[in-house]
């Protein structure tokens, strides 16, 4: 059975003008211990994709399922990480954790919860900041604490939105390599929304790319699967692998033909120029 099932969903929001559709018809279903990356344009309807799974919002029609049970607003069972971090400044990365678990599991005695949350601030290689406060930490370390977070819940579905697009190339690359050893380690089905090409050919098992109509008020929709047959673990010398200029090749194909005639157009084209360019080195 699927942990997560999305069956037909539609979403819209009001504007002066009328309803403005977003999302049109979305079906998509993940096996436990998938890695699933959606990829599409800004503006595409991506975050609003995550939210509707996550329970902040709610679909217009069609049915999301998590373990073949229909979901009602958010819950512990869903993990979500965001672009911005959302830390509360005041309290250390320890704490942040802590309150996360805490809230999801009130019946726990106080040291069961102080290992629930040290194992979590361990398994993203953060157990000696456990007592620094946000400002202390960088960029990456504070997205971290964010994921961190999320696990301590032991979610079913860890949802990801876009969170390594406020780093710099450099540490979102090794943010990228931790993300696939505690995916690995975790065996969380994990749910990633990107607009990096190469990030959703280098984490994912399957890609789909949200494509755009052919009209600037047109939905949303899910564009076909494609299979990244690349074997684990991957290096960030992608372009050595024949498999990853197919994958990006028809990505690229399916992002493009869905923006024809629409204001993303030009800068569709524009990307259409990164086809021959080679991923960026790495280990």
């Amino acid at each position: 059975m699927a942990v997560l099932e999305l069956r037909h969903v539609t979403k819209s929001f009001p504007s002066p003008s009328g309803p403005r559709p977003i999302l049109r018809d979305i079906s998509l279903t993940l096996a436990e211990g998938e890695f699933v990356c959606l990829l599409g344009f800004s503006g595409a309807g991506k975050t609003t994709l995550l939210s509707l799974i996550a329970g902040l919002l709610s679909p217009d029609k069609g049915e999301i399922l998590l373990d073949g049970r229909p979901t009602h607003g958010p819950g512990p069972d869903r993990g979500v990480v965001f672009q911005n971090y959302s830390l509360l400044p005041w309290l250390t990365v320890f704490e942040n954790v802590f309150l996360a678990v805490d809230a999801v599991a009130p019946d726990l005695t106080a040291p069961e919860k102080k290992a629930r949350t040290e194992q979590a601030v361990r398994l993203v290689n953060l157990r000696d900041a456990m007592g620094k406060r946000p400002r202390e930490l960088s960029g990456g370390m504070r997205q971290r604490v964010a994921v961190a977070r999320a696990l301590a819940m032991d979610p079913k579905v860890l949802l990801l939105d876009e969170p390594f697009c406020a780093l710099d190339a450099l540490t979102r690359s090794m943010l990228q390599q931790e993300l696939t050893r505690i995916w690995a380690e975790t065996k969380k089905t994990v749910l990633m929304i990107t607009n990096d090409l190469d990030e959703a050919i280098f984490l994912a098992d399957r890609v789909y790319p949200l494509m755009r109509g052919t009209a600037f008020r047109a939905p949303s929709a899910l564009g076909p699967e494609i299979t990244i047959s690349i074997d684990r673990p991957r290096s960030h010398r992608l372009s050595l692998e024949p498999e990853y200029e197919r994958a990006r090749r028809r990505i690229l194909e399916c992002l493009l033909d869905g923006t024809r005639g629409t204001p993303q157009e030009s800068g569709a084209i524009a990307v259409q120029t990164a086809l021959g360019n080679p991923c960026p080195a790495g280990p």
